[in-house]
């Protein structure tokens, strides 16, 4: 496997660790649910990803996940993150949430790319890798998904598999073309936040 796709998992579950457990404690659930929601968040949709790949999830078959997850988590409690009010609307969560975003957008279409996918296939998995995790968090907590109802949210796994895609199909995928989609999507994602930026709904 790719180095940058190590890189870009361990990103990814550190910041939808922090993540699952803002909103854990947002919810005030107790230690396990804690412990449950972070884990959900941070590693539900590369599990749901790798069943779709029918290939053992990285979460089951190797050692960093869980120990990122754990550090990540210990870290949060000892620098008392869990202070913060209002947190989702706190810059630490939007920003950690948006890296988590990107970071797992990017591991989808990297292994559906791999796996010889379409571009519907490169989408789809991206997309489920992205935000499955947070879904099944949601769910959990009897809460409407935030995928559903976010502003511009899972847009951008959409837009990352997409532009993933199109320089596979043109060949010039490499660490500098990968990072360089990571930040624009990064920086969208935090434009559309600020702006208040909402895809149209039906009335």
């Amino acid at each position: 496997m790719p180095d940058y796709f190590i890189f870009a998992d361990i990103i990814g579950i550190i910041a939808f660790s922090i993540s699952g457990f803002l909103i854990a404690i947002k919810n005030d659930l107790d230690i396990l649910g804690i412990l449950i929601a972070s884990a959900l968040t941070a590693l539900g949709g590369g599990i749901i990803r790798d069943a779709i790949l029918s290939s053992a999830p990285f979460a089951f078959t190797s050692l960093y996940p869980a120990v990122t997850l754990l550090s990540t988590i210990s870290i949060a409690y000892m620098l008392k993150l869990y202070n913060n009010t209002s947190i989702e609307k706190k810059w630490i969560f939007v920003v950690s949430d948006t890296i988590g975003l990107v970071a797992f957008s990017i591991t989808g279409a990297i292994l559906a790319i791999h796996a010889e996918y379409n571009f519907f296939g490169i989408v789809i998995l991206s997309f489920i890798t992205a935000v499955g995790g947070g879904v099944t968090r949601d769910i959990m907590i009897n809460k409407v998904p935030t995928v559903l109802i976010s502003d511009f949210y899972g847009s951008i796994a959409v837009i990352v598999a997409l532009l993933l895609g199109s320089i596979q199909l043109l060949g010039i995928m490499n660490e500098f073309t990968i990072i360089s989609i990571a930040l624009f999507s990064i920086a969208l994602r935090l434009i559309a936040y600020k702006r208040e930026w909402h895809l149209p709904k039906l009335s």
